[in-house]
């Protein structure tokens, strides 16, 4: 992989390791990124990251643009073969497939979708060559996805399968964005999958909602007391469909401050992962189990 330097105005370079977002390039981003970090470069003032790269704001009245730029370059073979380790963490999140408000919104705008005539899921399974929603469904949940990424809306996760390549789901966005999607709603945009953590305009695909919120400014929920925003790049997930008497009981126990997540620490050795990719996630998810 070939990386890639850009300059964003007077203060800003952007690092791109790979076009397409792969765990490869993420893991050296990631590398790359904490070596830029504990470097501690004079002038660095903030490290944003992204799926297969990161941007890093300097003071251009401290270090000029050609410096900062040698001065990442010259960590590039480090993060390169650096261990392709990440001590994380793999979290249970609930989800109400199917459920009656995103599919109202959906039916909403169906003028904007490649399939005005069927549902986000209808068409995200015809197109993935499931021969059912259901068939689609098990595939979407039955195995972990990596969040590769936070941001874009605040606190929203981008979200990538934890299978061969040749499975992972994939779903375009809808031809035009939609002007409101439901808060917590849960979908697919072309490779990623995500969590809307706001209610807003969106155009992907919607499957679901979960009754857990992952952004609170107010920091009144009890599980995001300590920062408002739940996830970090590099949490694996493993959705857990549920009905809406379970949707109706997770959400009141969010409101009554008694819902705690099932999260259990975990080691993702991306080199274990390429070499045994169903033993790794049996891994995982004995981890989240308690096995």
């Amino acid at each position: 992989m070939k990386t890639r330097y850009s300059f964003g105005g007077d203060e800003h370079v952007y690092v791109e390791i790979d076009e397409e977002m792969s765990l490869e390039a993420f893991f050296i981003a990631l590398s790359l990124r904490n070596a830029v970090a504990e470097a501690q470069i004079p002038g660095v003032t903030e490290i944003c990251p992204a799926n297969a790269s990161f941007e890093v704001r300097f003071d251009p009245d401290v270090i000029a643009p050609e410096e900062i730029m040698a001065r990442i370059r010259e960590l590039e073979h480090k993060a390169e073969v650096s261990d392709k380790r990440l001590e994380t963490r793999i979290i249970e999140i609930p989800v109400y497939f199917q459920d009656p408000w995103t599919h109202e919104t959906l039916m909403r705008f169906r003028e904007r979708h490649q399939d005005p005539t069927g549902s986000d899921l209808d068409y995200a399974a015809r197109i993935n060559g499931y021969d059912s929603v259901e068939a689609f469904l098990e595939a979407f949940h039955s195995q972990p996805w990596f969040v590769s990424m936070v941001g874009f809306v605040a606190g929203l996760p981008f979200l990538y399968q934890l299978v061969e390549r040749e499975k992972q789901i994939q779903v375009p966005k809808y031809l035009r964005p939609r002007t409101d999607t439901p808060k917590l709603s849960v979908g697919i945009g072309g490779c990623f999958g995500c969590i809307y953590s706001v209610r807003g305009a969106g155009g992907y695909q919607l499957f679901g909602i979960t009754p857990m919120p992952i952004y609170d400014p107010t920091q009144t929920v009890s599980y995001l007391k300590d920062f408002m925003v739940f996830f970090r790049p590099g949490d694996i997930v493993k959705w857990k469909p549920v009905d809406r008497a379970e949707y109706e009981r997770i959400e009141a126990a969010v409101a009554a401050g008694t819902y705690t997540p099932r999260i259990a620490p975990v080691t993702f050795d991306l080199d274990a992962f390429n070499a045994d990719i169903a033993g790794t996630n049996a891994n995982l998810m004995e981890a989240l189990n308690g096995i």
